[in-house]
């Protein structure tokens, strides 16, 4: 993301060194703007197409196979309204192991215990769908309908244990499934980027395109 960072625009900070004077600045990025895909962009998919990611790939590998360029890693994360990459990307297999071992203790409340109980789907004789796939219910959980195309009724118990790991596996699963900007979108996001990071006059803080004073500023224009 070195590339992102680069286009980010400066700002005169009032310096906190210890012997910095009431007068005295330095010269740092402005971390607060934040690049992102345009409205009309983000909400149409004709312009996405999808993405599973795989192994321990992080987004700098993902831009580098799709764009062929691994700086433009922002572009995977703002397809995708990924602000904590922490939280909203998959954990490497390392990281979901210690994760699991930091939240559950120790490997028989992980794979052992029962952390949710959820329906597996019944259909009727028809095919029609009578209890959908992976409600969470009760244990004890059942359901009688009446089976038309076979005329009777029918009892069914469809609930499943779900453990601890398949619950969080399932959530990191969850993350693989992106979407990504297509290739030949990506100029038009690079010149939005531009465009948002560059800072309008009409501000007492603006100094130039690329340069505001952080008195009072507003640090998001």
């Amino acid at each position: 993301m070195s590339n992102y960072f680069s286009k980010l625009p400066d700002l005169n900070y009032v310096s906190r060194l210890p012997d910095a004077k009431i007068s005295d600045y330095i010269t740092v990025k402005n971390l607060f703007k934040r690049g992102f895909l345009r409205e009309d962009i983000f909400q149409d998919l004709m312009y996405f197409t999808k993405y599973q990611i795989l192994g321990d790939d992080r987004p700098d590998n993902v831009a580098h196979k799709i764009y062929g360029d691994k700086n433009l890693d922002w572009i995977v994360l703002a397809s995708n309204n990924i602000v904590n990459i922490h939280s909203e990307w998959p954990l490497t297999q390392r990281q979901f192991d210690e994760y699991l071992m930091n939240k559950y203790d120790n490997l028989d409340r992980i794979y052992g215990e029962i952390h949710h109980y959820e329906t597996t789907e019944v259909v009727n004789s028809d095919g029609v769908v009578i209890v959908p796939e992976g409600m969470h219910v009760e244990s004890d959980y059942s359901i009688q309908f009446y089976d038309s195309p076979a005329e009777r009724y029918t009892i069914k118990y469809p609930v499943k244990s779900v453990s601890n790991y398949d619950y969080e596996a399932k959530i990191e699963d969850e993350k693989r499934n992106i979407y990504l900007l297509k290739p030949r979108y990506v100029n038009i996001a690079k010149d939005d980027l531009e465009e948002m990071m560059t800072y309008k006059k009409g501000s007492t803080q603006y100094v130039s395109e690329t340069l505001k004073s952080a008195d009072n500023i507003r640090l998001f224009q």
